[in-house]
């Protein structure tokens, strides 16, 4: 099941920021989501209402239950592996912030936006009663009654407010202190195309859904991201298959194919060059 709210256009200011939501979904895990980063100033935020499985971040192991929630920021590596008997179900706000050219004079909305920015990854229990707030955002989104898109930034607003509230318990963080400077859903695109469609993604086709050309998109690969295009599908196969081996009952052919190479000797080949090893040790390992 996946429920996407993505034809709108959000946004607010919070002292010296702006905030842009491109993307909102509510997604039953039928699939683990291979390990993947985000790019500079682009911020994921996580709720887990019902279910199980667990989470690895930034090469660490975290058990998901009911009412988690975390925020992965620019540059967070992140995969997420639901249980197969009940399978977690999660609500993801994808946004960027950028500095704006007419900021708040409030000093607590400043401070605000500062902890939000400064604050890269958080992991932990909800305690503010996010779960009502995302099932009144959908609400909003879905029916778009009049003032529906001034009603959900407020809604959004208070998300953000409500993440800091949990923040000030016992948090893990990471900072990240580059300035914010742009901000667009062509970084959404490039994540999305690499977590879904890493099987069959050429350059071309992602060129062709960021609407710019092959040159500019490598450009753009490698300075938000310190990555060519083929090393990205790279990192994201190998990254499916390591997940995938921990299935038993996928032989290492049938990963082969759900990871998109022709043949098992390619695949092979490539695992070996990636991780070191080939994939039947690292299953063993596992």
């Amino acid at each position: 099941m996946l429920k996407r709210l993505d034809h709108f256009d959000l946004h607010f200011s919070l002292g010296e920021y702006g905030f842009h939501i491109s993307n909102i979904v509510f997604e039953r895990f039928e699939r683990s989501i291979p390990l993947h980063s985000h790019s500079k100033n682009s911020y994921e935020i996580h709720y887990i209402p019902f279910g199980y499985g667990h989470a690895v971040i930034n090469g660490n192991s975290y058990q998901i239950v009911p009412n988690t929630l975390f925020i992965t920021g620019p540059f967070i590596e992140h995969a997420q592996i639901p249980s197969h008997k009940e399978p977690m179900c999660e609500y993801c706000i994808y946004l960027k912030i950028g500095r704006i050219s007419s900021p708040s004079v409030s000093s607590s909305e400043k401070a605000l936006a500062n902890v939000f920015r400064q604050t890269d990854f958080w992991f932990g229990q909800d305690g503010q009663d996010i779960h009502a707030l995302m099932k009144q955002l959908f609400f909003e989104l879905e029916h778009r009654y009049t003032g529906y898109s001034i009603q959900a930034e407020i809604l959004l607003k208070q998300l953000i407010i409500k993440l800091i509230r949990n923040y000030e318990g016992t948090a893990e963080t990471n900072t990240y202190t580059d300035a914010p400077n742009l901000i667009d859903n062509k970084y959404l695109i490039i994540e999305e195309c690499f977590l879904y469609e890493y099987r069959t993604l050429t350059l071309d086709m992602l060129a062709s859904r960021l609407g710019l050309g092959i040159r500019q998109t490598e450009r753009l690969l490698k300075i938000h991201y310190g990555k060519t295009f083929l090393q990205k599908k790279t990192e994201a196969r190998m990254s499916a298959a390591s997940i995938l081996l921990q299935n038993p009952e996928l032989s290492i052919t049938q990963i082969a194919e759900d990871t998109g190479y022709s043949c098992i000797e390619h695949f092979s080949a490539s695992f070996k060059r990636y991780y070191g090893q080939s994939a039947t040790a690292y299953r063993k390992e596992l």
